[in-house]
């Protein structure tokens, strides 16, 4: 065969395939695109059948956007952290109650006839006091334990008197409340007085004590701030009120009163003012460091100074008990200068106010409350 005849050949079967082969049309074309179309979607859907039962949700979900699941709700909330408000800390747990004659009910002992508790007969604890009020003024959780005692100094409060436990040992973990007034004893207030009281009406004897009273005033200072640490070692979470004393006579007196000038009440009046100032300096500063630090309780102090105004010793309707003297016995009644049952009834109203007042500031008590 020669290589012309192979050529005329191959131009044939060239012809032949060509002639066998479509033509392009763009209706071709379209048909040729949904073939394919159809041939991918057969695919998929053979892919899809062939995969477990709960992929195809999933993945619906994930490139169509449908068939997902519903949003589930948390099954609960989380407990949440709530600040506790000053009469949720107060009520809490125990309310406890100490101090010295102010707080004990002196005033109003040997008329009471109700001694509360162990060691009340030496203590002069009684249900005239204002602690009893108090207690029926809110509920605490865990009761109320009263262990004021006549005469205590700040000293007692940490070492006993009369044979008894230290009062600062009925203080635990379990108080939300504790109150006292203290102090007037480690000025050595009951003498002074009575130096006042005794001497010659021309005498200058009371005031020149000032002198002698001021360095015991000073003295105060550290020894109240030791109370205030071991209270909070005890009960650290608690708040504690700390209550000043009341002016014992008139602002501005006029007359003589129990054999003490008007200069000698007056000077009186000016210990009883820097005694308070002393006690709530150091109870002001306490507080301020709880706070600083972020600690819970708290250390606060009511100024009782002008709680008697117009009531005073010398006045009509006094709530402190003047001089009184058994003149058969030549001795002098326990009472005297200690609040009355009206006096008692002022210091509750002064200290449920500051419960439910608080000490001015926010308190960093807190619980984990379950919803």
């Amino acid at each position: 065969m020669s290589l012309l005849g192979s050529s005329r050949s191959g131009e044939a079967a060239l012809d032949e395939a060509t002639r066998k082969t479509p033509k392009w049309t763009p209706e071709s074309t379209g048909r040729g695109i949904i073939q394919t179309a159809a041939a991918v979607a057969a695919g998929i859907a053979l892919a899809l059948a062939c995969l477990p039962l709960g992929v195809f949700p999933k993945l619906a979900c994930a490139l169509l956007d449908a068939g997902c699941p519903a949003a589930r709700e948390p099954a609960g909330r989380l407990p949440q952290v709530t600040r506790l408000t000053p009469v949720q800390v107060a009520q809490g747990g125990m309310y406890v109650a100490l101090g010295d004659s102010y707080s004990s009910g002196e005033g109003v002992y040997d008329l009471d006839k109700k001694p509360v508790n162990d060691g009340a007969d030496r203590c002069h604890r009684a249900s005239g006091s204002y602690v009893p009020l108090v207690a029926q003024a809110y509920r605490f959780g865990g009761g109320t334990a009263f262990y004021a005692c006549s005469g205590a100094t700040t000293g007692q409060l940490l070492s006993g008197q009369y044979g008894q436990r230290p009062q600062i040992t009925r203080v635990g973990p379990s108080a939300s409340l504790v109150t006292l007034s203290i102090g007037g004893n480690d000025t050595g207030f009951t003498k002074v007085l009575t130096g006042c009281i005794v001497k010659l009406p021309w005498s200058s004897a009371c005031v020149e004590q000032d002198a002698a009273v001021a360095r015991r005033i000073e003295e105060l200072g550290p020894s109240m701030l030791k109370v205030l640490r071991e209270l909070r070692v005890r009960a650290p979470n608690a708040r504690i009120i700390v209550l000043g004393y009341p002016r014992p006579f008139p602002k501005e007196p006029a007359a003589s009163v129990d054999n003490l000038s008007a200069a000698d009440q007056s000077w009186l009046n000016e210990v009883t003012r820097r005694l308070n100032d002393t006690v709530g300096s150091v109870v002001a500063d306490f507080d301020r460091a709880i706070a600083a630090f972020g600690a819970p309780g708290s250390v606060e102090y009511v100024d009782a100074y002008e709680a008697f105004t117009g009531h005073e010793v010398g006045r009509p309707q006094p709530y402190l008990n003047g001089l009184n003297v058994n003149m058969e016995e030549l001795t002098v009644n326990a009472r005297s200068y200690h609040p009355t049952g009206d006096g008692y009834r002022r210091f509750a109203e002064l200290i449920t106010k500051q419960i439910a007042a608080g000490p001015g500031r926010p308190m960093n008590n807190f619980v984990l409350a379950t919803p």
